[in-house]
């Protein structure tokens, strides 16, 4: 065999997302719904264990849960919604802007998930991408997965750091 097919697939199977940085799992939500989206934590920062995840929740995600995690803490960061938001009946304007998993420590060569069940509200554009920008700390390092790419460039064109994404599709 030529190196040539291999050297192609090794770099694309770098480039891959489940390869390169921390992602959402489910790569559909529906807006005006419960939504469960579970970070996928593929590796540390350049052979480091990860041993803090921060996940920002964006404008528009309400009820947020974050999953409890054996052997590590999580808290939450409240503050004000951008606006109101109807939630079975009670207006919320306040709750979880982020989630921060610590205390654990996540080997490099392991990987694990990090859950957080919410709600999408009818605030949300369908057929767009809501990102969830992330903060991966290690032992040694951080890795900063909040690059959003610009509307018109869409999520081929990521950077080298890009924040978990979600295709947002209309209520049915």
């Amino acid at each position: 065999m030529s190196k040539t097919p291999w050297l192609i697939l090794m770099a694309a199977l770098a480039a891959s997302p489940a390869a390169a940085h921390v992602y959402l799992e489910g790569k559909q939500a529906t807006v005006g719904a419960s939504y469960k989206a579970v970070f996928a934590v593929p590796h540390g920062c350049s052979g480091s264990p990860t041993v803090k995840i921060r996940v920002q929740i964006p404008d528009g995600v309400i009820a947020v849960k974050p999953m409890p995690k054996a052997g590590w803490n999580v808290d939450v960061v409240e503050g004000q919604y951008a606006s109101a938001y109807d939630y079975h009946g009670n207006k919320l304007t306040s709750g979880v802007k982020e989630v921060v998993w610590s205390g654990g420590k996540l080997p490099d060569h392991n990987y694990d998930e990090f859950v957080v069940s919410s709600f999408l509200t009818d605030s949300l554009k369908p057929n767009t991408t809501l990102y969830f920008p992330v903060v991966q700390e290690c032992e040694k390092g951080v890795s900063r997965w909040i690059e959003i790419p610009a509307e018109e460039a869409g999520p081929s064109h990521e950077g080298k750091s890009p924040a978990p994404g979600v295709k947002l599709l209309p209520k049915p």
